[in-house]
């Protein structure tokens, strides 16, 4: 059974969400503050985390922040502020997904199975890729330049993993929005320019020779 954390500061919305995701079958622990997340995540070890970006304390976005240092589970923002900002923000820092109060618990609950429907794709499929010097073990999910392991995010990695896949052929940032998250994104397409960004400063940080060649006026793409 798949577990998950809600961290969530409103009692209303924290049982609706728990509610709907128990009725799924998920294993559902809650939390209305950040406090205990960090250590929790480390004992409990969930498969993925409902964070609100506006918390007691520390925010959500500080939260992921030191999650990401330790930990590379899930993380579905949810937050009242529907800005672009924190969209973009939340997503940059290492965040999953996002989505803006009010929302469906239905939508939440088919991004939850949408992201767990992708790890275990990754799971079943165990390959192995290779451009130049780079290395990807797709069933780990691992990253490799000349045997020195390169961190990504979770869509670092599947932005990294398509491009890889599809050697050669250039996309737009719309078609890779809808590839890294499963479905059609509404967002400003500068949340791709922002992890290929990220993904380069990686690469180049490797001293890899594999680049993320952009396509002016259409998008990106790898050359093999």
């Amino acid at each position: 059974m798949k577990k998950i954390f809600v961290v969530e500061d409103e009692f209303n919305i924290r049982d609706l969400i728990k509610r709907y995701l128990e009725k799924e079958g998920y294993n559902v622990i809650t939390f209305q503050d950040g406090t205990l997340i960090l250590q929790e995540i480390k004992r409990l070890k969930p498969d993925l985390l409902v964070l609100d970006i506006m918390l007691p304390g520390i925010n959500g976005l500080e939260l992921c922040k030191e999650i990401r240092k330790e930990s590379n589970i899930p993380i579905i923002f949810v937050s009242a502020r529907d800005e672009e900002f924190d969209r973009i923000l939340g997503l940059e820092i290492g965040g999953d997904d996002y989505l803006s109060k009010p929302f469906s618990p239905r939508e939440l609950v088919a991004r939850v199975k949408n992201i767990f429907r992708r790890l275990q794709t990754a799971i079943i499929e165990d390959k192995e890729i290779e451009v130049k010097d780079i290395k990807l073990f797709t069933s780990r999910r691992y990253v490799e330049c000349n045997g020195e392991e390169i961190k990504l995010s979770n869509k670092e990695y599947e932005l990294f993993e398509f491009l890889c896949k599809h050697q050669s052929i250039p996309f737009t940032r719309e078609q890779l929005q809808e590839k890294v998250w499963g479905y059609e994104y509404i967002c400003d397409s500068r949340i791709v320019d922002d992890l290929v960004k990220r993904l380069r400063k990686k690469l180049k940080e490797k001293e890899s020779l594999v680049d993320i060649i952009t396509v002016w006026g259409y998008g990106y793409k790898i050359d093999g």
